[in-house]
């Protein structure tokens, strides 16, 4: 193990790197979130639908996801679409990501929109307005509020994930300190220093989500 004050000075000479590292990984995580979750409501709206194949297809995909290895889906889609056009390795990192994270997402969006009342979509549906309507106005709202706390445990989950982008060769967190303690013959320290910046994201991610937390249950008062 490292002393501290060899740990400290690391940390502070490694800085520079260690922050243009933290600003991919932090880039990274929200695109593929945010694809994400537009992936996901896409797929739990599929299962929620009264016909069958639709549904059918959102459990393929849920399964297909759920059943490999998120390394196994970069790789798929890296080395995949590249045989066919030249994909940027944040893209293809990133729509990696958001396809794993949507199968999670879209199982959130379901629960959270089957937990709506039944009678919210009638009420809009005898106010003259359309299913679609009543679902975009009425539905989806309550749904969103009760998918925030999963949603943001999967904003947690899709940053640590995000260290597997250092396999095709993306310098974030994960990839800059493996490469620096490679090549200084001190892999603890930098492993420790990746943690340190790490556990800063999550403390930043889970303080903003409790602020959209709070402010959503003030809104409803």
């Amino acid at each position: 193990m490292p002393s501290f004050s060899h740990f400290f000075n690391t940390l502070i000479n490694s800085s520079g790197l260690f922050m243009d590292a933290m600003l991919l990984t932090l880039k990274l995580t929200v695109v593929s979130v945010l694809v994400g979750i537009v992936i996901g409501l896409f797929f739990a709206l599929l299962k929620i639908s009264r016909v069958k194949a639709l549904g059918y297809i959102s459990d393929v995909y849920v399964y297909l996801v759920r059943g490999t290895p998120l390394i196994v889906q970069i790789f798929i889609l890296y080395f995949g679409i590249s045989g066919i056009f030249l994909l940027p390795d944040f893209w293809a990192a990133s729509l990696a990501l958001a396809f794993h994270n949507g199968a999670y997402i879209a199982e959130i969006f379901r629960g959270s929109i089957q937990a709506v009342d039944n009678g919210q979509m009638e009420a809009g549906r005898s106010l003259g307005m359309s299913k679609g309507l009543t679902m975009r106005r009425i539905i989806l709202p309550q749904a969103f509020r009760r998918a925030l706390p999963p949603l943001g445990n999967q904003f947690i989950i899709g940053l640590k994930d995000s260290s597997l982008a250092a396999f095709i060769s993306m310098n974030e967190l994960f990839n800059v300190a493996t490469t620096l303690g490679s090549n200084n013959f001190d892999e603890m320290t930098y492993l420790l220093i990746v943690a340190v910046y790490y556990l800063i994201l999550v403390a930043l991610l889970t303080f903003i989500v409790n602020r959209f937390e709070k402010r959503l249950a003030v809104s409803d008062r």
